[in-house]
């Protein structure tokens, strides 16, 4: 009976164990957004330069330099080495790089150590880690596919950017 008991115990015990690892796994999910979980359907590497408009829909990684504008409902994915000057639409922006320029986000934006976004943002959702430099406004609120910055305060703080 002992042996039984003390059987079930460990076991119980050993399943306890792994809960709380996965779930804190699971809870900081940072590690995971830049690794293979995501379904990349596109990929600007590092040391690729592009300039244009990209519209997609799914998840897009970004490690090289792109100018321009992106418009998806999907994800973008802006990896630690990606500098973007670019007019961003997107459903969610996960940025670990350099982003310059206005930021619409129907979802939310993380933007995780080490990134940089110079620029106006407007999204329901905004995280920021510790370390990240965010210059710019930010207008958080729903967001829905019409609404979008006028064209008088895009160009009033690109003005302002130059300034400075």
């Amino acid at each position: 009976m002992f042996g039984k008991n003390s059987d079930s115990d460990n076991s119980s015990t050993v399943s306890a164990g792994f809960s709380p690892s996965d779930s804190s796994r699971s809870q900081s999910g940072n590690d995971k957004v830049f690794d293979q979980s995501h379904d990349v359907s596109a990929f600007v590497g590092e040391g690729v330069e592009f300039k244009g408009v990209i519209s997609y829909q799914g998840t897009v990684r970004i490690d090289g330099q792109l100018e321009g504008e992106i418009h998806t409902d999907g994800v973008l994915i802006v990896g630690k080495t990606a500098v973007i000057d670019a007019k961003v639409e997107a459903g969610t922006i996960i940025c670990q790089g350099r982003i310059l320029g206005n930021i619409v986000a129907r979802e939310k934006i993380q933007l995780m150590s080490p990134a940089v976004l110079n620029g106006s943002v407007r999204t329901p959702s905004l995280s920021m880690e510790e370390g990240v430099l965010f210059n710019g406004t930010c207008e958080m609120g729903p967001v829905t596919k019409s609404s979008s910055y006028s064209q008088e305060k895009v160009s009033a703080y690109d003005d302002s950017l130059k300034a400075v």
